[in-house]
């Protein structure tokens, strides 16, 4: 895997997957685009003030019959409250998000746009979708803001930047999820987990 240096500290930095795209410095904490075989300034990683977590940037984890490497560590905030966002390579170096909001977990996995639902107008809470066969109901939509960045990431994440975020549940029980930031958007297809069925193995 290749090594950079911060453009701002000159200390080594290397990312933690050939996937990643953006880096955090720990040296400086610095943020780090990465393309192009080059690190280039991002921003500021911002300030990740302590709170209980079951688990951390660089924990291994056991989830949903996955083995999980957590490799990056991001946390919004909206307004009332913050949850955390961790990405993860499991145990086949496919790419995961694991959610954590108030003891509430859910790990997701991207959508490609060919996969996307499909409905008329904006998301409304209440209003109500079908998706693969299973209808979803919008229990939530607010607009959150990145407030800081830890590890390393398969997509950039800039401190600062706000994104409107939707969330639907399925009547079987599974998550749709969708971020939107101006013209650009990801949907999000995941699972909810008890936190007793979290095993952290390091």
């Amino acid at each position: 895997m290749s090594m950079f240096h911060c453009p701002n500290c000159a200390s080594p930095v290397i990312p933690a997957a050939a996937t990643v795209k953006l880096t955090a410095c720990e040296a400086c904490g610095t943020t780090l685009f990465i393309e192009d075989a080059q690190a280039r300034l991002a921003g500021d990683a911002g300030v990740m003030h302590d709170a209980p977590l079951l688990f951390g940037l660089g924990s291994a984890i056991r989830l949903g019959g996955h083995q999980l490497q957590i490799l990056g560590h991001a946390r919004f905030s909206y307004g009332r409250g913050y949850w955390d966002e961790f990405w993860a390579l499991d145990d086949k170096g496919a790419p995961c998000w694991v959610s954590v909001d108030e003891g509430d977990i859910v790990m997701q996995r991207v959508l490609q746009r060919a996969a996307w639902p499909r409905y008329d107008g904006y998301l409304r809470l209440g209003q109500r979708i079908d998706y693969d066969s299973v209808e979803f109901a919008v229990t939530e939509e607010d607009d959150a803001e990145c407030v800081a960045v830890r590890g390393s990431f398969d997509q950039p994440l800039l401190v600062g930047e706000r994104y409107r975020f939707v969330n639907l549940q399925g009547d079987d029980g599974t998550l749709l999820s969708a971020e939107f930031q101006g013209s650009s958007r990801e949907w999000y297809r995941g699972q909810w987990f008890d936190p007793f069925e979290v095993e952290v193995l390091a």
